[in-house]
């Protein structure tokens, strides 16, 4: 195949020319910077069509506006690989989620090569090109970019149509598209909507051994702690760690005088939020009473390993990668929740349903046990 010709985009109206008449299909990614903020911050987006890379500069004023229609057009099918933060990024910086999507390391998993395959790999794999790993930790805010820079930011989009075609046409054989629509429907619903964690509490280990009430407070600190991530793009481990948040759950202080003496002796606590971490401490949620109890450590063991066993079972029958299916999380959702989380629905529960629903029986309330 002919190189294809990189161009460097840096003014709103040679985009919107450019893109005029979409084409079918296009290769997209992005670089993006997540270390100080929230929300990642778009740095570059490269665009793969036909052949032609197209290395667009979202720093320039009008750049993000001449991008979303294409990124809006039901018409054009977006590849992207491993595409959840991207999406996030395009959302937060272009008020529009890319759809249709084709993620190529879903769809990689689904077609039972391996599951979390990275670019790199998943290019060796098909196309048996090595690619260099270069750029992966640069500042993608400079600018002027480098060579090496643009060169490996072409490389992150050259190959995606290549890698469409062949997982595609492997998807079709195997008769598994609808799974792979319904997982990037889900994708882009999910950076569409910015849904939040409903209980945040449950993903620390450290919350297992608290009592119900100090897991309703260690809730309350986390929704709090959630907002204001969001409302002033700051990572959440800078406005409160999870350290910090379990202690003070765990032996909230008797008053503000005494939560300063704890907060004064954690040198990287949020001495300025203190009033506002009291407050969320002491206020009760109005859903908190419905969050899963704590569940003992030896009762979800046994019946986790039970489930993993029979998910492990039917995911080498059907020749897929481990976690493909159900990952350990999404099972402790369901031993947690009491009914099938969204994340197993539709194709998956379709699959595991039969497999799962006898092992069920002592664990699940029956309104969770339903079809």
């Amino acid at each position: 195949m002919p190189e294809p010709r990189i161009q460097w985009i840096d003014d709103p109206q040679t985009l919107a020319a450019r893109l005029a008449r979409p084409p079918a299909r296009v290769g997209l990614d992005t670089e993006f910077i997540r270390e100080r903020t929230y929300w990642p911050q778009l740095a570059l987006v490269q665009l793969a069509i036909d052949d032609e890379i197209l290395l667009i500069d979202p720093l320039v004023p009008g750049m993000t506006d001449a991008l979303r229609p294409l990124l809006l057009d039901p018409a054009v099918l977006k590849v992207m690989h491993s595409a959840g933060e991207d999406l996030i990024a395009f959302k937060h910086a272009c008020a529009a989620v890319p759809t249709p999507l084709f993620d190529t390391q879903v769809a990689a998993a689904m077609a039972g090569i391996a599951a979390g395959l990275g670019y790199q790999k998943l290019v060796q794999e098909i196309t048996g090109e090595a690619l260099p790993k270069g750029e992966t930790r640069s500042d993608w805010m400079r600018r002027p970019l480098s060579e090496s820079q643009l060169a490996y930011a072409a490389d992150d989009v050259r190959h995606l149509a290549a890698l469409h075609q062949h997982l595609d046409d492997r998807l079709a054989a195997l008769g598994r598209r609808a799974w792979l629509d319904a997982d990037c429907a889900r994708q882009v619903r999910l950076a569409d909507s910015d849904e939040t964690e409903r209980w945040p509490h449950l993903s620390l280990r450290a919350a297992q051994h608290l009592d119900l009430p100090a897991q309703h407070r260690l809730l309350r600190l986390l929704r709090w702690r959630e907002r204001f991530a969001r409302e002033r793009d700051r990572p959440r481990s800078w406005v409160l760690d999870n350290e910090l948040a379990t202690l003070l759950a765990r032996d909230p202080p008797a008053d503000a005088a005494e939560l300063q003496r704890v907060l004064d002796r954690h040198p990287k606590s949020p001495r300025k939020l203190a009033a506002q971490i009291q407050h969320a401490l002491v206020t009760p949620l109005a859903d908190e009473a419905d969050a899963p109890p704590p569940r003992t450590e030896e009762v979800d063991r046994k019946a986790l390993k039970r489930l993993q066993d029979a998910v492990a079972a039917r995911s080498s029958e059907l020749g897929l990668p481990d976690g493909v299916l159900a990952s350990r999380r999404w099972l402790e959702a369901l031993l947690e929740g009491g009914e099938w989380p969204q994340a197993l629905a539709g194709w998956r529960r379709a699959e595991l349903e039969p497999v799962l629903a006898p092992l069920l029986g002592d664990v699940l309330p029956a309104a969770g046990r339903s079809v």
